[in-house]
């Protein structure tokens, strides 16, 4: 009989050898709160972000009931109230408010004449015709400089300006806001066609509305 058999115990239930059962302790409570509280968490996880996924593809908060919101949107041309106010004509003289002086600052004679010839025939008033002074005389390297009053510099000389390219616009102490002086320069040929100045003259006094972007979705 082996120790391990309790007295009066023998027959099948008798304990023999050195062998025993050995007991397991339970596992604790803690371990077991933590398992179940990890699962959830994990659990959670993995829903949130298949929550994401299906807000990304879907359009999230701005589908609606009636549908995905707006696919595309566009921005198309529109004038907006200052670039309207812009169209407006300019309050610029017209040639024939402006009296032109013309001298010639280069050696080529009758230059001043010619030029003055045909300033009149697009309707620019013509004053003093002759040589440049000795301030200018063979001074001006550029096509010409174009002399006024400070105050013509956004009036009467950008109006002289469309007729000859490249000039220079100066200012001086004369009162006189309508009469301007064009100085004739050694680069000087020709003045602008008449065609490209009426262009730039149309330009000048009735500039187009600049567009501003309004968007448009579809």
């Amino acid at each position: 009989m082996s120790m391990l058999t309790p007295p009066g115990m023998g027959g099948k239930y008798r304990i023999t050898g050195d062998k025993y059962p050995r007991m397991r302790r339970g596992r604790p409570r803690s371990r077991i709160v933590l398992a179940v509280v990890a699962s959830v968490a994990a659990i959670g996880l993995i829903s949130w972000g298949t929550l994401q996924l299906v807000h990304v593809f879907t359009g999230g908060d701005k589908a609606s009931a009636a549908g995905p919101g707006p696919a595309h949107c566009t921005t198309s041309p529109s004038a907006s109230p200052s670039a309207a106010r812009a169209a407006d004509p300019k309050k610029l003289p017209a040639p024939a408010q402006i009296t032109v002086n013309v001298f010639n600052a280069t050696p080529r004679s009758g230059l001043a004449k010619e030029t003055a010839d045909e300033l009149k025939k697009r309707g620019f008033k013509i004053g003093d015709v002759g040589n440049a002074t000795k301030a200018y005389d063979k001074k001006v390297k550029g096509t010409g400089i174009l002399l006024g009053a400070t105050k013509a510099t956004d009036a009467a000389l950008p109006v002289l300006g469309t007729q000859l390219t490249g000039a220079e616009l100066k200012a001086d102490t004369r009162d006189k806001l309508t009469e301007v002086d064009l100085i004739l320069g050694t680069q000087f040929k020709n003045l602008t066609p008449k065609a490209d100045a009426d262009k730039a003259l149309t330009a000048l006094t009735h500039p187009k509305p600049a567009p501003s972007s309004s968007p448009s979705c579809a």
